[in-house]
């Protein structure tokens, strides 16, 4: 028996972690994330064999990032997601909240414009590409807060509320699209707010922090929305198989409570990394400071010695 024409047997035995970690491949992701871990460990290499350094802490924060995302889609959570909205809303926001904070931590982007070659005069090649989408108008736009924050609650209120979520769960296809878009989501929503990399919006910390909580309490209310329910909001859920032996408003709520606590989580992260990015900024703009000051000291140094230099003169 398949479910929703995704090719899958709904025949699972209950859900239990051992079984939701075991190995069950999607080929579009798998390509997707091994091709993730392969450039960014030749971008990696190239500095180092030029003699450049890159941060450890990035180099794992991206891993660490790519991997959740596989364990999401390429093991039998991805099974169980199918059948069970409690466990499809773990993947939703592994992939959508934990997975693109530490992939943006791991500044893809930064490692890219510095690993890749030029082209040349009036050539253009993959580096200039790159550069020319980060100053494109289109970029400046989809990582605007105007845009991120809407489409931030969009995606959970309009997709999970509205039948496009069932007809999306219908096909292989449609699933995919789905997970992708929630991981697009997230990372043009946590970019312009905690990413290390260059991007057309960086306003100051504290805007930036304005910004994670303007979008916050919404994921936070669509899981006590979810809680709240008397009846199943999800067509795709309304009638789990037997041999989960789930009963499909339970797994709702569930599914909610998961939505809820999930929300706290990445915004503490979140505040951590801003936390630290301005104490940095403050560090290096002191730095600078004593830099000048320093300057500016050595020249007036220099101005007391030439004018003692020339009473002595005089008295001669």
């Amino acid at each position: 028996m398949d479910h929703s024409g995704h090719g899958m047997t709904t025949d699972l035995p209950p859900f239990t972690l051992g079984r939701g970690l075991e190995w069950s491949t999607d080929p579009f992701f798998l390509v997707a994330c091994l091709a993730g871990l392969a450039l960014y460990g030749w971008g990696v290499a190239r500095l180092v064999r030029r003699g450049d350094k890159w941060p450890v802490g990035r180099t794992i924060a991206y891993t660490v990032g790519v991997l959740m995302v596989m364990l999401s889609m390429c093991t039998k959570l991805n099974d169980y997601g199918m059948v069970m909205f409690s466990v499809h809303m773990v993947q939703h926001m592994v992939i959508s909240m934990l997975a693109p904070i530490l992939i943006l931590l791991g500044a893809p982007i930064t490692l890219a414009l510095r690993a890749l070659p030029t082209a040349g005069r009036d050539r253009t090649g993959p580096r200039e590409l790159l550069l020319m989408l980060l100053h494109s108008r289109y970029m400046r736009i989809i990582t605007h807060p105007a845009f991120t924050i809407p489409l931030f609650i969009a995606s959970l209120y309009g997709l999970y509320f509205s039948p496009l979520f069932d007809f999306l769960m219908e096909s292989k296809a449609g699933h995919i699209a789905m997970m992708v878009h929630f991981l697009a989501v997230g990372l043009v929503f946590f970019w312009p707010i905690m990413g290390i990399d260059p991007g057309p919006h960086r306003p100051g910390h504290l805007m930036r922090m304005l910004e994670l909580f303007a979008g916050m309490p919404f994921h936070a209310f669509f899981g006590i929305a979810l809680m709240m329910a008397s009846t199943p909001m999800v067509t795709t859920y309304e009638h789990p198989p037997a041999s989960l032996g789930i009963d499909a408003l339970a797994d709702q709520t569930s599914a909610g409570g998961i939505a809820w606590a999930f929300s706290e989580v990445p915004s503490v992260l979140v505040l951590l990394a801003l936390l630290f990015q301005w104490y940095g900024s403050e560090q290096r703009q002191a730095k600078r400071m004593d830099r000048a000051a320093d300057r500016d000291g050595d020249k007036e140094l220099e101005a007391y010695n030439a004018y003692l230099a020339s009473l002595n003169a005089r008295g001669n």
